[in-house]
């Protein structure tokens, strides 16, 4: 099926070998593909297996050959910050999609997959660990396979811009009254010193650092249930936090213009916040020093 070589791009008629990108390219025109964002602090990964048995359980799920094993792959991240002096705290984006060949729903055959990964500054958010977010409430209207880590992220986009407009940080996502997750995060809510988070479905995206959070909240003797708690539960909360690879354990204060408590973070909030630093060997920047 050959396509003819004069397209349109940026509102522009040109040839398709100069195109920046590959126009036909499966995760571009389709979202077929996966990705992970890996944490590094201090030019040194985070949870780099965790997010790497995440991202191939991810290609399994939607049948991508990665055609590397999670070693050599591991490897060449590590190297990717050697070559670039990274010894900052930062992070890295890493695609994987089915490759590039002429459009059709069917995969196609003998194509080989298409990976790339770069690396960013990123410095912690302190002053939002410190003193919390606000998010706001919205339904959760994406499909059902939210624990495969894909690019088909739009429901995704459009709640994160919701709370963006609304002046938050991030949205809450329900199914019904059931709380799920967040457009980027994971989401818990603390009562009577226990801590209540959406059960590892289908319906989660099952974040590394929750994985973290849980082992934690283990060490540290607080009770962490894996059972979903409800919309009219959030208002009633004596805390609340989210986490992710980016906003690490972030405390929430407030939700839909409603105060969370006192409106500051909470005691296990902050005792979490200081587990991960410590697990990540965090030495510079911590959030107690940020006062």
């Amino acid at each position: 099926m050959a396509v003819y070589p004069i397209v349109i791009a940026q509102q522009k008629f040109t040839h398709q070998d100069s195109l920046r990108y590959p126009f036909e390219e499966r995760g571009l025109q389709f979202g077929d593909g996966i990705y992970e964002v890996i944490r590094i602090y201090g030019g040194k990964y985070y949870l780099l297996t965790e997010h790497l048995d995440r991202l191939f359980r991810s290609a399994e799920a939607i049948k991508i050959d990665l055609a590397i094993s999670k070693e050599k792959l591991s490897q060449l991240l590590l190297k990717l910050l050697e070559k670039n002096n990274m010894e900052k705290d930062g992070k890295v984006y890493l695609q994987a999609t089915r490759g590039s060949a002429p459009r059709d729903h069917a995969f196609p055959k003998d194509v080989p997959a298409n990976m790339y990964a770069y690396v960013q500054d990123l410095p912690r958010q302190l002053d939002k660990l410190k003193h919390g977010v606000s998010a706001i409430t919205t339904p959760d209207v994406r499909w059902e396979n939210c624990y495969i880590k894909s690019l088909n992220l739009l429901p995704n986009v459009l709640a994160k811009q919701e709370a963006k407009e609304q002046g938050c940080y991030e949205a809450i996502l329900h199914r019904g009254e059931l709380v799920t997750e967040c457009s980027s995060s994971n989401i818990y809510l603390v009562k009577d010193g226990e801590i209540h988070t959406h059960p590892a479905t289908n319906r989660i995206l099952y974040g590394c650092v929750r994985l973290r959070v849980e082992a934690f909240a283990k060490a540290l003797s607080i009770p962490f249930y894996e059972e979903g708690f409800h919309k009219e539960n959030i208002y009633d909360a004596d805390e609340m936090f989210l986490s992710s690879s980016t906003s690490e354990v972030m405390p929430i204060v407030s939700v839909d213009g409603k105060q969370i408590k006192d409106g500051i973070p909470g005691p296990i909030t902050r005792k979490l916040q200081q587990a991960y630093e410590k697990d990540a060997e965090i030495i510079d920047n911590k959030i107690a020093s940020s006062t």
